[in-house]
């Protein structure tokens, strides 16, 4: 079955936590003690109304508060697809959990209160969406119910989000309206009555109607090595494969290829699934494959087409979205992790720090604290072999590790 992943994203009380429960509710996703819970809970609190939020704020400070803090992820199948969604926080301060929520979306969903409409926030939300191209996204527009469900008032917010969207530098993503009320159920799964001037689909008709090839950041077809398989048995004493992930595109037997960074040259001959072999090996699928010539090929390298090399250097200059409480600054070193391949960096220089939320860049900055975006170029010890980000959304990106604590500091996208 297919898999959607999605992002959401939505300020302080927009609703977001109760949007991604009444889905789980109106489509049967929650277990029968997580819905008596809930209940329970809602009565506890003295509500009336059952509050889906609890089936998605789970550390115990986001329920006292009502926030969300963590990354969390939510799991639940319809008869179409199955999904995979990140429900990540709206404040500012965690700007690198939102962050981090949607670098492997294919689809995203900003809440924006029917109430407040498009705010400083949401410029922030639609940012980083823009910054990840992400190539879909729906813009739900909450709380309808608190504005009598006025058609007005929606394309009011319609038309802010649209002068926002003149911003983005990312033409692929294709921008999608709903008027919901997360706590009401309206549009949601089930069309509403209250909204009979929206003539669109509803939240969940629109996710199941979306093509996964369409949404998805499709390109050339990469596949970084992470292991060799010799079984040194006495039925596969000769056999030697090459176990990886293909991202991008398709592999098929019969296709030139050019090992990586030898660039020496071959032709796939066989392509393994467990005991079973195929002609083409499809884009995220995990295969062995096995070259027609005996070729040095070791964990770290990566096969790729013969006629679409990637980049192969020892420098780049990537957006970093900084992570860690320590600042970076010019000059200190970490460890680049790009796929499977780890390699010392050293930060040449801090170009400039970029406002997410489209107010312009900052030339003057030396150093980068947590949550900052910012331009910066390293240098390395030694070359890997990278897109464009905005090309190749898995060979385009990578993470910073402090080379003292291993802890993870930043996530980059190479421009």
């Amino acid at each position: 079955m297919e898999v959607l992943k999605i992002a959401t994203a939505g300020s302080v009380d927009d609703g977001k936590s109760t949007l991604i429960g009444r889905l789980l509710y109106d489509t049967n996703s929650l277990t029968t003690d997580k819905l008596e819970a809930i209940e329970k809970t809602s009565k506890q609190k003295g509500y009336d109304y059952l509050d889906f939020s609890l089936a998605t704020d789970g550390l115990v400070a986001e329920r006292e508060q009502g926030i969300t803090i963590d990354v969390a992820h939510i799991y639940f199948s319809t008869q179409k697809k199955s999904y995979i969604i990140a429900d990540t926080p709206g404040h500012v301060e965690y700007t690198r959990n939102m962050v981090t929520g949607a670098s492997t979306s294919q689809a995203a969903i900003i809440l924006i209160d029917a109430r407040k409409g498009v705010i400083a926030q949401t410029n922030r939300h639609f940012f980083i969406n823009n910054l990840l191209r992400v190539k879909e996204v729906v813009v739900a527009i909450n709380k309808m119910d608190l504005v009598d469900f006025s058609e007005e008032r929606y394309n009011e917010i319609k038309s802010d989000f649209e002068e926002l969207m003149r911003k983005r530098d990312y033409e692929d993503q294709r921008i999608t309206f709903i008027p919901v009320s997360a706590l009401k159920g309206d549009n949601v799964v089930n069309k509403s009555k209250n909204t009979a001037w929206y003539k669109g689909d509803t939240l969940l008709e629109h996710l199941e109607g979306l093509d996964l090839v369409a949404v998805s950041n499709t390109g050339t077809p990469r596949f970084p090595v992470q292991y060799v398989i010799r079984p040194k048995t006495d039925e596969f004493h000769d056999f030697r494969g090459f176990a990886g992930k293909v991202y991008g595109g398709e592999l098929s037997v019969g296709d030139a290829v050019v090992a990586l960074p030898s660039q020496t040259t071959s032709k796939i001959k066989a392509i393994y699934f467990h005991d079973k072999q195929y002609k083409t090996a499809s884009r995220r699928s995990s295969v062995t494959i096995t070259l027609e010539d005996e070729i040095n090929v070791s964990r770290g390298d990566m096969l790729v087409k013969t006629n679409d090399l990637p980049t192969i250097d020892k420098q780049f200059t990537a957006t970093l979205s900084w992570m860690d409480s320590q600042k970076l600054t010019a000059g200190n070193k970490y460890i680049v992790q790009h796929g499977v391949n780890k390699v010392l960096a050293k930060v040449a220089t801090v170009e400039h720090k970029i406002a997410p939320d489209y107010s312009g860049i900052d030339t003057e900055t030396e150093s980068l604290g947590m949550n900052d975006i910012a331009q910066v170029s390293f240098r390395l010890n030694k070359p890997i072999f990278y897109d464009k980000f905005k090309n190749h959304r898995t060979n385009g990106s990578f993470i910073l590790i402090d080379t003292q604590t291993n802890s993870t500091v930043g996530a980059g996208f190479i421009s």
